[in-house]
């Protein structure tokens, strides 16, 4: 007898950027000069003395199991980064710490959607927001922005959004796609509608908060609306901004009936992370923090100069992003011209075949992300390897006729 899934599978789909970075990898070996920038991690190496803490823990013999929801020298280097970055105090019963920020999420949709529940996602969003709302019972609705609102959802279509059904609102600041950012304004208008909902709760996505590029420090939703601070669950990592994403090392910060549920669930689903990684992550937030603002300063140079490409790509625009390593670069006007070969391209999933067909880039479509016609790509790869694929893409749109 044939093997049949459960239907928490069957509602679900393979994360579209994994497939896109696969079929460029199969491309590759197949010997096409393929330039791929649909990756979402770092290019670079993780930091040597985080490198040398993951040596030490294996040879002092930390190899074992550790609390579910982490070592306490984790969980203290966690509420220190947390005081670091937001001023704001965090005991150790407010953190759960798991395989990566993605588990996390997906634990605490796990630990409180029943069937039904309602979970407000704005678009564009990243990939496993819907998917996982969708394997965990919940019903995703999705609140569109558009360019000309800078990929941001204003107050009023949060609160045509909200019904009695729903639990979450999430929060991804800076975002993947977009690299978009909330000012404080724009969080204190998201906040006076939240006070009218104590039903909501909000999961803050901070993975990307000091991949930064604006002069002014990011708007935080719990430091501009402390009173809120019970409602807010706040998710980061070490993957983003140390380059660990092999580490596997997140954290969510909450209110303690949380913590303990996504830690209940924990304890049967994998027993506790990988102590060796909690050993690197802890250096890597107690150590010194040269590596995030380096990186930063990095991938901003490499922001300014893709987004001047494309910007000028005829039929297309490009919003420069205040933060993450992603450009989100629209070709509405693109849509209906004829390829050289005499084919039409009807929507932003044809683009980008087109992109990796005619000219050897890779990206992945925007309707991926819930917003179309756009294309996402990574500006986390090498300068000479991102000018040579920003470059191929403003031809190929200037070969659409």
């Amino acid at each position: 007898m044939a093997f049949t899934p459960a239907s928490r599978v069957t509602r679900i789909k393979p994360s579209p950027s994994v497939a896109a970075a696969a079929l460029a990898r199969d491309l590759k070996a197949q010997g096409r000069d393929i330039v791929d920038l649909t990756v979402g991690e770092p290019d670079f190496d993780t930091p040597a003395f985080v490198r040398e803490a993951g040596k030490a823990a294996i040879d002092a013999g930390q190899t074992r199991y550790t609390a579910v929801n982490g070592t306490p020298a984790l969980r203290e280097a966690i509420a220190a980064s947390h005081l670091r970055l937001t001023g704001q105090a965090c005991p150790h019963a407010r953190i759960t710490v798991g395989g990566g920020a993605k588990q996390v999420i997906f634990l605490a949709f796990m630990a409180s959607l029943d069937a039904g529940d309602e979970v407000i996602i704005p678009a564009p969003y990243w990939v496993s927001y819907p998917d996982m709302v969708l394997a965990n019972e919940g019903t995703p609705v999705i609140v569109p922005s558009s360019e000309a609102e800078g990929f941001k959802v204003g107050p009023a279509a949060l609160e045509r959004a909200i019904t009695p059904r729903t639990r979450w609102l999430v929060l991804n600041i800076p975002g993947n796609p977009s690299g978009a950012a909330y000012s404080a304004n724009e969080l204190q208008a998201v906040a006076a509608v939240l006070r009218r909902h104590p039903h909501v709760r909000i999961l803050m996505d901070d993975i990307y908060d000091q991949v930064w590029f604006e002069d002014v420090p990011i708007a935080r939703l719990s430091v501009v609306a402390p009173d809120l601070e019970d409602r807010i669950f706040a998710v980061n990592g070490v993957s983003k901004t140390y380059a660990m994403t092999g580490w596997r090392i997140g954290w969510g910060i909450g209110e303690p009936e949380l913590i303990t549920a996504i830690n209940t669930l924990q304890s049967q689903m994998s027993s506790c992370p990988s102590s060796i990684s909690q050993a690197a992550a802890a250096a890597a937030l107690s150590g010194p923090q040269d590596f995030p603002a380096e990186a930063a300063a990095v991938y901003r140079r490499r922001r300014d100069m893709a987004a001047a490409i494309l910007g000028a790509a005829p039929g297309m625009t490009c919003l420069v992003p205040s933060g993450a390593f992603y450009l989100f670069p629209g070709c509405a006007g693109l849509i209906g011209r004829t390829t050289p070969s005499g084919a039409v391209i009807a929507d932003d999933r044809a683009f980008g075949l087109y992109l990796l067909e005619h000219a050897g880039v890779a990206t992945v479509h925007g309707g991926a992300y819930g917003l179309s016609p756009h294309v996402r790509l990574s500006i986390a790869t090498s300068d000479a390897l991102l000018r040579e694929g920003c470059e191929r893409i403003a031809r190929a749109a200037a070969a659409l006729r």
